[in-house]
């Protein structure tokens, strides 16, 4: 409840109006509740003055606000930040203008820069977090996209407020800008953070970087480079004191470019992601003090033995998921598994402090043994499972020995992708339900659900092959009290697999008379989502999902989803089928039908049915 001494209608009347101000201004008041009339007094002084126009017809119609005017409200909102999150908001103007900004991303270089540090016996990442909540909540940034499970993935900040945050980071020193839209004078004293962005003049070559002539770089600590740069200029940096590099999306950086870095002894963050990488150097052992390391979509398919020398590596990210199929980033390998292995010590150097591990391949010269040793892990992706048929039962005899030790040590995210081992079959062999699972994905041919699955009280967000879409998986999961999203999917290439598919599902649905039921119960449940090139006929129980928002399919055949109209707080149905050529006119032209009887179906529901083409 807002405190009577807050006149909000006069603090509505001090924004003059504009949008930005007034959110700003909202978020502000929202965080202060509990302060004393004094703190609004003196809140009052600093604001833009009331002005309200005397135009006839509009006695109280307030004057449109001034700039400046702008820039006292955010002067308001930004000394009210305690000084880390300053810190943290200062940070953003590390970006460009309209770029949508990882929060993982961000948070990481965050930790990374030395402005987290672990507190009231959080870790770095959940102080981290608290202080990227602390910006929403007070409305300096906004969110653009969510993940399945509900959680913020990218967001931004208004122009104003970037304009207003790379001023004050200029002021400070804070932060220097050179190319793209930002139009920052050139430092007084030393570069400390640098962010170098493809200019936007049209005659301008890629590289041009006469912007930095002149420029004292030698204590440059954090370098971010956007767009297309052919070149870097690496000598100007001291490598004693580089922290934080960070070359996403980078065009025209090249495995030699890695001489550089790998001479950056207390490196701390680098991300090479989508860049021109094709591999990793041994010397990359040399960054002792090195924190995450992004290498996904790259064409890194091998990380080196050296690896294993980085005692402070908390991610390491690699793979391609975008890729059909999907690309795995293989561990340091064994020279051979045919020679007995020796047994793994503490003095192998194996990465202690790893938290998260994704996109990884797994074939029969990865020595799984040594997941043993990754106590601290909360993330393991596994991409792909590469193992010729005779080396199987021995390493899949280790891989589940390692993740059942590792779902006991806390692990909380497990995903699997599993299209033709069938090793995610074994998973019930597992002595006890992996309880602090969070999230979970299982791909693949699987012929059920681990009989656990319904014990897992903390998850949040599960994602299973469609091959397991049948009443009695519905009937397994709908107790799980915490499950937010929930995704039944299967990549299929071939059109043999296709096939496949559609066969396992006819069977499916020839236990519940030809249609597969969806049971009441997922009392959390507001995501819902089929991804997979036949879609069977599904039927839901009178509201049986009562919390239920969004249900989203991608398809190429749909056989219709009945019993929709009585979900009481669905908002959207979103459909995306793939274009198919002449043959496939008739399967076409009954998903349009049924698409339409589905229309008809939730004309008096809050919910908005799209239904869209795209290339499958």
């Amino acid at each position: 409840m807002v405190p009577e001494i807050i006149d909000l209608e006069d603090l509505w009347r001090r924004c003059g109006g504009q949008p930005l101000a007034i959110v700003t201004m909202a978020g502000l008041v929202a965080c202060n509740l509990n302060q004393p009339i004094s703190y609004w007094e003196e809140l009052g002084k600093l604001l833009p003055a009331r002005e309200i126009s005397n135009t006839r017809g509009a006695p109280n119609q307030v004057n449109s606000l001034t700039l400046d005017g702008v820039k006292r409200i955010l002067d308001c909102c930004y000394n009210d930040l305690p000084g880390d999150v300053k810190t943290c908001l200062l940070y953003l103007g590390m970006f460009p203008k309209g770029c949508k900004i990882s929060r993982k991303c961000v948070t990481r270089r965050w930790i990374a820069e030395g402005f987290v540090s672990r507190r009231h016996g959080l870790m770095e990442e959940e102080v981290a977090e608290t202080y990227f909540n602390q910006l929403l909540r007070r409305k300096l940034i906004r969110p653009v996209d969510h993940s399945s499970n509900g959680r913020l993935k990218t967001f931004q900040a208004h122009d104003m407020v970037l304009d207003y945050i790379a001023s004050k980071a200029s002021e400070e020193n804070f932060i220097t800008v050179v190319g793209g839209h930002w139009m920052m004078p050139a430092p007084s004293g030393k570069v400390r953070r640098l962010s170098m962005q493809s200019t936007s003049r049209p005659k301008a070559a890629a590289g041009d970087y006469s912007t930095t002539r002149g420029m004292n770089l030698s204590q440059v600590r954090s370098l971010a480079a956007f767009g297309s740069l052919a070149q870097l200029p690496f000598q100007a940096f001291n490598n004693r004191i580089m922290q934080v590099l960070d070359f996403q999306g980078l065009k025209g950086f090249k495995n030699r470019h890695m001489k550089h870095i790998c001479e950056m002894l207390v490196l701390k963050y680098l991300s090479l992601r989508g860049t021109d990488i094709t591999e990793i150097p041994s010397r990359i052992g040399k960054l002792e003090y090195l924190e995450t390391l992004d290498i996904r979509e790259t064409d890194v398919v091998e990380l080196p033995k050296d690896v294993k020398q980085l005692k402070r590596i908390s991610s390491i990210l690699g793979g391609n998921k975008h890729k059909n199929p999907r690309k795995g980033l293989r561990l340091p390998q064994e020279k051979s598994r045919k020679k007995k292995r020796r047994r793994t010590t503490d003095d192998d150097g194996m990465m202690k402090a790893l938290r998260i591990l994704s996109g990884i391949e797994i074939n029969e010269n990865t020595d799984v043994s040594g997941l043993h040793q990754l106590t601290e892990l909360k993330k393991l992706t596994v991409y792909m499972l590469n193992v010729l048929d005779e080396y199987r039962a021995d390493i899949f005899e280790q891989l589940l020995s390692s993740i059942e030790y590792l779902c006991s040590c806390g692990l909380q995210t497990l995903a699997i992708n599993d299209e033709d081992s069938k090793f995610t079959q074994s998973l019930d062999k597992m002595s006890a339900a992996p309880r602090y699972l969070v999230a979970l994905e299982l791909s693949g041919k699987l012929v059920k659900p681990p009989e656990w699955i319904d014990k897992l009280l903390t998850l949040n967000k599960l994602t299973l092959s469609i091959t397991i879409l049948r009443t009695p998986t519905f009937e397994k999961l709908r107790s799980l009290p915490l499950l937010y999203s929930l995704t039944f999917s299967f990549s299929a290439v071939k059109q043999d697999q296709q096939d496949d598919i559609k066969e396992i599902l006819e069977e499916n649905k020839s236990t519940t008379d030809g249609e597969i039921f969806v049971p009441k119960g997922f009392q959390n449940l507001k995501l819902l989502r089929f991804f997979a090139p036949h879609i069977p006929k599904l039927g839901f129980s009178d509201n049986a999902m009562p919390v239920l928002e969004t249900i989203e399919a991608r398809f190429k055949a749909f056989e219709g989803l009945f019993g929709v109209d009585t979900l009481e707080n669905l908002k959207g149905v979103h459909l995306r089928e793939a274009k198919v050529g002449e043959n496939g006119k008739e399967i076409a032209d009954i998903n349009e039908i049924l698409v339409h009887d589905l229309k008809d179906s939730t004309e008096g529901l809050k919910a908005i049915v799209d239904h869209t083409f795209i290339t499958y």
